[in-house]
């Protein structure tokens, strides 16, 4: 006997219903209470350590794998890629009485979904962000938590390896008992610009080095309807045209509120995405499978900008 065909919790992401068609799991996926009857079924896909999911005139949402890992606050030094095969644990029935049934998909990191390349999800932390023109998933990609880039990579102006033009980086903050989303911005952007532009890590210089910074832009701003804080930097480098860093910090949307600092890193200089574009990924972050009123720089809680020259 199997359960019969309806809405049941998701068994790899118990914050969403899943819609369960009488034989298997399919990939109709929405917020628990939404309204709306019976979908027809649809086959299972494959998921990754971040999914591209699209954002349908229905109600469900495609649900994408689990980001692996809580990470400290800062550099975490492990060049190590961890995009490979995640290990599934056996899920329950919908009834909750036993194993996954037959047919239910597996989770690993064989691939993103190509149901719609708008939104990238990390569910870790619960919140998704809009994935604008000139950015893609992250592909070959050592770095823990990264949740996208700009396409393909070029040669430093400084010492040996490769170097993007852009990626952006979220990581729960959890190697202090600090809540304060500002002066958690404020110390987590320093590191950011370590991480970035001084050097990798093999101890290599990709852009000579950080020679002086300066503090463009930092305040107060919305992001998924939480009070959050954003400090950015132009930094500039011994190699190259330099670049720009910027630490956002808010209160999780899920769990216990930790907070989460999300790091964009956008170099100056041709082929680099335009500066805009952290606000736009900013005003965008959404909490993942629910309707929040959003954020953003501009919206709610106004930015102060600041302008003071500092040395590192």
């Amino acid at each position: 006997m199997t359960p019969a065909p309806g809405w049941y919790p998701d068994p790899h992401a118990p914050h969403l219903e899943r819609w369960w068609d009488g034989t298997a799991w399919t990939e109709h996926r929405r917020a628990p209470g939404t309204p709306g009857g019976p979908v027809p079924p649809s086959p299972g896909g494959s998921g990754g350590r971040t999914r591209v999911i699209a954002l349908t005139a229905a109600t469900s949402v495609l649900v994408a794998a689990v980001v692996t890992g809580t990470v400290l606050l800062g550099g975490d030094g492990d060049p190590e890629s961890r995009t490979g095969p995640a290990t599934t644990p056996s899920a329950p029935a919908p009834d909750g009485t036993g194993p996954a049934p037959p047919g239910t998909p597996s989770e690993s990191a064989s691939g993103p979904s190509a149901d719609g390349p708008d939104i990238v999800e990390d569910q870790l932390n619960g919140v998704t962000f809009p994935l604008l023109d000139g950015w893609v998933r992250p592909e070959h990609v050592s770095q823990d938590d990264v949740v996208m880039t700009t396409p393909g990579t070029h040669d430093c102006p400084g010492e040996g390896s490769v170097c993007r033009h852009g990626l952006v980086v979220s990581r729960t903050v959890t190697a202090t008992d600090e809540t304060s989303p500002r002066l958690l911005a404020e110390e987590d952007v320093s590191e950011a610009a370590e991480d970035a532009f001084e050097e990798d890590a093999l101890d290599r210089k990709p852009y000579g080095g950080i020679e002086s910074h300066q503090v463009v832009e930092s305040g107060p701003v919305a992001v998924a309807g939480r009070a959050g804080y954003f400090v950015r930097w132009r930094v500039t480098t011994g190699e190259g045209p330099g670049g720009y860093v910027q630490s956002l910090v808010f209160p999780s949307t899920v769990g216990t509120g930790a907070p989460i600092v999300v790091r964009y890193v956008f170099e100056a200089g041709d082929g680099a995405p335009p500066l805009a574009d952290m606000d736009r990924i900013t005003r965008g972050i959404r909490a993942a499978g629910g309707a929040d009123p959003g954020g953003g720089v501009g919206d709610s809680l106004a930015p102060a900008p600041r302008s003071t020259p500092d040395t590192p």
